[in-house]
């Protein structure tokens, strides 16, 4: 029989949730899959984390301290790499630990502190239950000044989003959304990441699993599975719950923010959601608005993304944390205009438009650098200034001028040939294919392209202003634009970025040498040795 709780849909926040793969309502599918198989049977549950599992406690508190909503009362090692923090639930009255338990090792069930507060008492566990669909609140807010470095050159150095900030990755089929997410999850430098796989193919959570465990974190060295929460709502799982999921996995992140972690959700894919939001709409018999969806799609639309934020945690110590937003939206036929796609672009900063033209191309990741924005480039211009080097603005400005130029010459060569242009125009054409083939275009499966560090982005980006640079001062000392077509540097240049690893940036040093060398070897001018 079914009985109602009397409670709204909440999920247990405790030691054991990395690693998991959940569905929409927090139901572990790995202990469903022992109990049932490959399909959820009718009515099987059991507890999202298991209960029975030890963990070596560290109390932070004593006998007799006063503790607050959202104070840490102790830590457990949960994987390699989370130190997990047990808080005092953010619903907690507060009050005075009247008793608190010893270093050692217990279950989630054991009871490791009580508070008393107005002559009640209230125990607390290492685990607490929080609604899905209510915020968990916070003390104070940032503005995200401190990008999400995601090893992708087009994201990072063009299109960058700050931690804390909100994303989407609008596209067509077959333009490469899904593996940009698995890029961004694999290689973002955050501590926790949530995948949700809403509605979308079950192969890709597949692909996850199976790839993931054998990853490294580029950071730790350690597996990525040891930092990853997989919310799996694949498009045959039941509608109500993947309407849910999204709800799930940020309540998920929200709780490892409140430990002062920096978090990646990653919803793959939110108009799947919309469509899920649709059905039920339909069969709740309320008016339908545009294209069926809800009158209230907006407005849900704007509850999810308003969750991401960088935040400083309630209770003590302070702890800084952040959940970073990225959401998939699935167009169909590629229209821009439709509502999911409308309505998530007014409450994002960040927007990658994947092109289908540039991916049946095979140039990716597709992300249209026409029509693609990022308004966190202001925010964390000084982070790169401070850290990698101070004119990174201006040089990332210049090479998209470059590609702005080269878009609006096209036409005119379009309609004359390119003979048509005068040769500062073309040396601006070959300029832009190089920032395409050898900046922005990145190979996922190679070894050395699939993550690109900070510092060889910035060198990249200033090899190839500096081409730019010297080839403008070339053709007005006299040199032929065939000659720096011919340099032999080019190569090497486009094939930097998958032959140069992070860790050899001499060689790039080595390419401006060359390069400044076969430039005055043209120009005429007498290279010392």
């Amino acid at each position: 029989p079914v009985v109602g709780t009397g409670n709204p849909l909440s999920v247990l926040l405790g030691p054991g949730i990395i690693g998991q793969l959940y569905d929409g309502i927090q139901r572990p599918l790995r202990e469903l899959s022992k109990a049932s198989g490959s399909f959820i049977g009718r009515g099987i549950t059991t507890t999202p984390v298991d209960m029975t599992k030890k963990y070596h406690f560290v109390p932070t508190v004593k006998n007799g301290d006063v503790v607050h909503p959202g104070n840490v009362i102790g830590t457990v090692q949960e994987t390699d790499l989370i130190e997990h923090s047990i808080m005092v639930p953010p619903d907690h009255p507060g009050g005075v630990v009247s008793s608190i338990v010893s270093e050692g090792d217990y279950d989630l069930e054991t009871e490791i502190a009580k508070t008393e507060k107005d002559g009640k008492s209230i125990i607390l566990k290492m685990y607490h239950k929080w609604p899905v669909r209510k915020p968990r609140p916070y003390k104070d807010r940032y503005d995200p000044t401190v990008p999400l470095l995601t090893g992708q050159r087009v994201i990072d150095t063009f299109f960058p989003i700050a931690k804390g900030g909100t994303g989407s990755i609008p596209g067509a089929f077959g333009t490469g959304k899904t593996v940009t997410l698995h890029q961004i999850a694999k290689w973002a430098d955050s501590q926790v990441v949530v995948y949700i796989g809403c509605g979308e193919r079950g192969n890709e959570m597949t692909e996850v699993l199976v790839e993931f465990p054998h990853l490294k974190d580029p950071r730790s060295g350690k597996p990525l599975m040891d930092r990853t929460v997989l919310v799996a709502n694949t498009s045959n799982m039941p509608v109500a719950a993947r309407e849910a999921s999204i709800y799930t996995g940020v309540t998920i992140a929200e709780y490892y923010r409140d430990m002062g972690k920096d978090v990646v959700l990653v919803a793959d894919s939110t108009s799947r959601w919309a469509e899920a939001l649709r059905e039920m709409s339909g069969r709740l018999e309320e008016m339908p608005a545009e294209e069926g969806y809800p009158s209230y799609l907006a407005s849900r639309l704007a509850e999810f993304y308003e969750r991401a934020g960088r935040v400083r945690a309630m209770g003590s110590p302070d702890r800084d944390g952040s959940v970073t937003l990225v959401g998939a939206v699935s167009p169909s036929g590629g229209d821009f205009t439709e509502p999911v796609t409308t309505h998530t672009m007014r409450f994002i900063k960040t927007f990658w438009a994947l092109d289908a033209k540039l991916a049946y191309s095979r140039h990716y990741p597709s992300i249209n650098w026409m029509n693609s924005y990022s308004g966190y480039l202001a925010d964390i211009s000084k982070w790169w200034g401070e850290n990698i080097n101070g004119d990174w603005l201006s040089l990332r400005s210049e090479a998209y001028g470059v590609l702005q130029r080269e878009d609006t010459l096209k036409e005119i060569v379009r309609l004359l040939g390119p003979e048509a242009l005068p040769d500062e125009e073309k040396l601006i054409l070959e300029v832009a294919r190089m920032i395409k083939i050898g900046l922005l275009q990145q190979n996922s499966f190679d070894d050395v392209d699939t993550y690109c560090s900070p510092e060889k982005q910035y060198k990249l980006l200033k090899l190839l202003v500096d081409f730019y640079r010297k080839g403008q001062q070339a053709l007005k000392e006299g040199a032929e634009l065939s000659d720096i077509r011919a340099m032999g540097v080019i190569g090497s240049m486009l094939k930097a970025r998958m032959e140069v690893k992070d860790d050899e940036m001499a060689k790039l040093e080595q390419l401006d040498k060359d390069m400044q060398e076969q430039f005055k070897a043209i120009t005429g001018v007498k290279v010392s040795n």
